[in-house]
C-alpha cells in the first residue's frame, strides 16, 4: 500500500514544504496575523475558525499541488456574501506574503504562491 503523498508530482509545493501537517501550522500563522488586522480581522469574528483553517489548508493544498480540489465556483459562492473590496484582497495579500516569508518559502517559491491567489482576484472581489 502506498501514501496518498506517493501520489503527488515531486517536487510539488505541498511536498517541498512539508505537506499538510506542515502547512497547517503555516495557515495557522496566517490566520493569526490576519485577526490582528484593523482592515480585515472583524470578517472573522463569528467564524468557526477551526474550520476555516481546516479548510484553507486544504485549498493551499490545492494552490502547492497537493491533494486537493476546489472549483472557482466554489470559490467565488464562499466569499459572494462578503462584499470584499480590491483593499481587502490587498491587505489579505500582504499578510499571506509575510506569512510565507516568515515560515521559510523561498522568495520565487512564495511568488508561485501569490500568483495564484492573485489569478482567483476577480472571483473573490466583488
Amino acid at each position: 500500500m502506498t501514501s496518498p503523498a506517493a501520489h503527488l508530482p515531486q517536487g510539488s509545493l505541498f511536498t517541498r514544504y512539508g505537506g499538510i501537517s506542515a502547512l497547517r501550522s503555516v495557515i495557522m500563522m496566517f490566520y493569526d496575523a490576519v485577526l490582528d488586522s484593523d482592515v480585515i480581522g472583524h470578517f472573522f469574528d463569528d467564524v468557526d475558525m477551526a474550520r476555516l483553517i481546516d479548510h484553507q489548508t486544504k485549498f493551499f493544498a490545492m494552490l502547492l499541488g497537493g491533494p486537493a480540489e476546489f472549483s472557482d465556483d466554489r470559490l467565488a459562492r464562499a466569499h459572494a456574501h462578503l462584499c470584499l473590496t480590491h483593499a481587502h484582497f490587498d491587505e489579505v495579500g500582504r499578510i499571506l506574503a509575510e506569512t510565507l516569508d516568515a515560515a521559510g518559502f523561498a522568495p520565487d517559491d512564495r511568488d508561485i504562491v501569490m500568483a495564484a491567489i492573485e489569478a482567483r482576484r476577480s472571483i473573490i472581489v466583488s
